[in-house]
């Protein structure tokens, strides 16, 4: 070898070179480097640079060190406080079992990769027989020929079909998202016919029935009577009925008194308590459209008890059935008062945003239907009677109604324009049970309507749209794909680099399609990366609701309350008496109606103030589960110097650590 040549030794994974450079003397005519870049540097650049790298290492070192401190302590305080919830059972299930047993795999393979990996044993070349050492790296050579025999074509081709999957579901955003833009862009509004009611007339009013169903909703209960007993209809032409499934006595003497309260206000209201709750919401609102009173009366709205409606919300509604003798419902945007309280309900605002700005509004202008979103509508009683009333069968009351009557000929319109104001769950219990019962009901009613739809008479694209899109596609596709390609066989493809998912599977279709969920919140957009964490995180809650409502397990029939907190009971009472300030009320009386109704509330809160709360930590073994999964996959994604994988992984990883530990949203009380 030449006395000036340079060796630079090049380490790949599939083999190994050398190459020769040579490098230019002090005599040679053509020098590597030009001469004024030859200049050697002084010792005291030299020493500089050799502190700033010593002070830049120590400075990356102290702040992981104090990360992982902190993270640790967060993780002990967690372990050592929590509790298990007493609606909530140890038993996880075979899901439960299946992470246990996924992670104990991942962590051995893990294992033997980094032994691997250090003995600089050939990853991907079977070696020949005389140069195995051992017993343990002839085992390790056998493994990588039946991965690649017989593991890697299936981890392939059950990540082909998720993909294409991924892509179809994707496909049908983009379209949704087109359909708005286009509705923007015509300034499509649903349209009203004929003239307005004639104030001066009352008799010209249709009669309006309001359902407030609740159950031990002590915290909003006040506020939501109190705005459905200030909507601007004639009185003689509206009745309210309170259905309370509350059982605990105290509560329901409370709400009886709020009730009488308003009645002798001249509000025609009453009070409904059953004595055996059976169906849960769908029970309570059966019971109550069996009252021979009922037959009077044309249209219910029903509002949720944490629902509070502008006064003017039946006037907005109510006209849309005007001359239009086939339209069944018509349904009201919500609004959320607390969807700045926490990054939960930040996220939570993203995906709802999108649901009523896109998907309701594109289904109602193009279709005529959509699944009605349980309050905050105006369904027509003959709709209802001749859809089958109200039935108990699933935990989706709202949209088995829905189904029923769009295969009954029924039309449906939405107003995105109408908003409610209502609440979010601020805690991530109260937020899983909510996503557990919204996507397991849609399996039970899709096994229970699926012979219904192939035999109705409706066409044939409308029963295509309704199995495929709107079951399938959106209820049990979603979910699926969502927890298998990336909690399942992306960390799976790194301990199988054969069946590698591409770049854009996992990073550029992902962000886009994010990107255009929170298009119709433009706010949340600093929150798109986080966002496309928590819907994967969610995945596994959504994907285990879906496979209980579909094979009817025990959990899909369970109906839990969604906690609230009351939050929106003060704001929104504070601006309807700053409303009826400006209205200068005819009565005294009338003017004190809001500010008796805050300062109840506020009396309320004080009782539940004063009573001794005990925050709960809970741990969602789960999502801990994946945490691990991911974290280990991402260890091992190292060893190959993947970039974007590596990254996904660790950061997915640490999504679902946060949440496992109830780190995300407000504690339960």
């Amino acid at each position: 070898m030449a006395p000036s040549s340079v060796v630079v030794t090049i380490e790949k994974p599939n083999n190994l070179s050398v190459v020769q450079i040579n490098a230019a003397t002090a005599g040679d005519d053509s020098p590597l480097l030009p001469a004024d870049k030859q200049k050697a540097a002084s010792p005291k650049q030299f020493t500089f640079s050799i502190l700033l790298k010593i002070y830049r290492a120590f400075s990356c070192i102290s702040w992981l060190a104090v990360g992982s401190n902190s993270l640790f302590k967060s993780i002990k305080k967690r372990v050592s406080q929590s509790e298990a919830s007493a609606d909530e059972p140890r038993s996880r299930g075979k899901l439960y079992n299946f992470i246990k047993a996924f992670l104990a795999i991942s962590i051995g393979a893990l294992v033997v990769e980094v032994v691997a990996h250090y003995n600089k044993w050939n990853l991907n070349l079977v070696q020949p027989p005389w140069e195995v050492q051992g017993l343990v790296q002839w085992s390790y050579m056998a493994w990588l020929s039946f991965r690649l025999d017989y593991i890697a074509p299936t981890v392939m081709m059950l990540s082909q079909f998720c993909i294409v999957l991924f892509l179809i579901q994707s496909l049908d955003r983009l379209v949704l998202c087109l359909g708005c833009f286009w509705i923007k862009f015509k300034k499509l509004k649903p349209q009203i016919n004929g003239d307005d009611y004639d104030v001066e007339d009352p008799s010209s009013f249709p009669m309006v029935l309001v359902q407030i169903p609740m159950c031990n909703e002590r915290e909003v209960y006040a506020t939501s009577i109190g705005a459905a007993c200030q909507l601007d209809w004639p009185r003689d032409r509206l009745l309210i009925q309170v259905l309370d499934d509350s059982d605990d006595p105290n509560l329901q003497l409370m709400i009886n008194e709020e009730v009488h309260s308003w009645r002798q206000k001249g509000i025609n209201i009453i009070y409904r308590h059953r004595l055996i709750r059976t169906g849960y919401k769908a029970g309570n609102l059966k019971s109550a459209m069996g009252c021979d009173y009922v037959q009077d009366y044309e249209f219910v709205a029903i509002l949720d008890a944490d629902f509070q409606p502008n006064p003017d919300f039946l006037q907005l509604t109510i006209p849309h059935f005007k001359g239009k003798p086939e339209v069944g419902l018509v349904q009201a945007r919500w609004s959320f008062v607390n969807k700045d309280e926490n990054l939960l309900s930040r996220l939570q605002n993203v995906n709802l945003c999108f649901h009523f700005e896109v998907e309701q509004q594109v289904n109602g202008m193009f279709l005529n239907f959509f699944g009605f979103n349980g309050t905050a509508g105006v369904w027509r009683i003959k709709a209802l009677e001749d859809s089958g009333g109200w039935l108990e069968r699933t935990t989706v009351e709202d949209m088995d109604i829905a189904v029923r009557a769009h295969l009954n000929g029924w039309k449906f319109v939405y107003l995105n324009d109408v908003k409610v104001l209502c609440e979010l769950p601020e805690s991530y219990e109260a937020y899983k049970k909510q996503q557990h019962r919204w996507h397991s009901g849609p399996m039970q009613l899709f096994r229970l309507c699926l012979p219904a739809i192939l035999k109705s008479k409706i066409s044939m694209w409308k029963k295509a749209n309704l199995i495929f899109l709107f079951f399938l596609l959106r209820k049990l596709i979603l979910p699926f794909y969502s927890f298998t390609l990336f909690c399942i066989i992306l960390p799976l493809t790194m301990f199988i680099p054969e069946a590698e998912l591409p770049l854009w599977v996992i990073c550029y279709v992902p962000i886009f399609m994010s990107f255009l969920n929170i298009l119709p919140s433009p706010k949340s957009f600093p929150f798109l990366v986080p966002y496309l964490l928590f819907e994967n995180t969610m995945s596994v809650t959504k994907f285990n609701a879906m496979v209980s409502g579909l094979f009817q397990l025990g959990s899909s029939y369970e109906w839990v309350v969604t906690k609230k907190t009351g939050r929106s009971s003060e704001s929104d009472l504070l601006a309807l008496a700053e409303r009826e300030s400006k209205l200068a009320p005819a009565t005294v009386g009338e003017e004190k109606t809001t500010m008796e109704l805050l300062s109840k509330l506020k009396e309320v809160e004080a009782e539940v103030a004063g009573a001794p709360k005990k925050k709960k930590n809970r741990l969602y073994k789960k999502e801990l589960g994946l945490a691990f999964l991911l974290l280990t996959a991402a260890a091992r994604s190292l060893l190959s110097a993947h970039g974007v994988h590596f990254y996904f992984l660790l950061f997915q990883g640490l999504s679902f650590l946060v949440v496992g530990l109830d780190l995300i949203g407000e504690q339960v009380s």
